[in-house]
C-alpha cells in the first residue's frame, strides 16, 4: 500500500530550509534505506512544498516521518497531510494486475485517438 505525504511550506521556503536541509535529507535517506520512502521531492515554480511517496501497511509510517522531520519541527513546513494512494502503474508497485487494468482496451471496445473517444 502507498501513502502520499504532502508538505505545505512557509513563504520563504528555499531560504528557511537552509539550516535544516542536511538533517532533513539524512532523515529522508534513512527512511528510503529502510524501504519506507519510494520517491520524494520538492515542488518547483513555485517552490511552495513537497511530496513524498511511502510504501507501508499503515499511514503511521508517513505520519511518524513528518512528526520527526527537522523541517516540520522547525516550522519550515506550515502544514502536512497524508493520503492513501491506489497505485495502478507500474504493476509491481500497485495492487492491480495487467489483466484488470487493460479490460477497457479489449477488442470489443474501439477508440478513436483522433477524437479521444471510446465506445463499446
Amino acid at each position: 500500500m502507498h501513502y502520499l505525504l504532502f508538505y505545505d511550506a512557509v513563504e520563504n521556503y528555499t531560504t528557511a530550509r537552509t539550516p535544516y536541509r542536511k538533517a532533513h535529507l539524512l532523515h529522508a535517506m534513512a527512511a528510503h534505506q529502510r524501504g519506507e520512502i519510494i520517491l520524494a521531492g520538492a515542488f518547483a515554480n513555485p517552490a511552495d512544498g513537497a511530496m513524498l511517496v511511502f510504501k507501508s501497511d499503515s499511514p503511521k509510517v508517513a505520519e511518524n516521518f513528518a512528526k520527526a522531520d527537522p523541517y516540520v519541527i522547525n516550522g519550515v513546513i506550515k502544514s502536512w497531510r497524508v493520503r492513501e494512494w491506489t497505485t495502478v502503474v507500474p504493476k509491481e508497485l500497485g495492487k492491480a494486475s495487467i489483466r484488470e487494468t487493460t479490460r477497457w482496451a479489449s477488442p470489443e471496445r474501439s477508440c478513436s485517438s483522433r477524437r479521444n473517444r471510446c465506445w463499446a
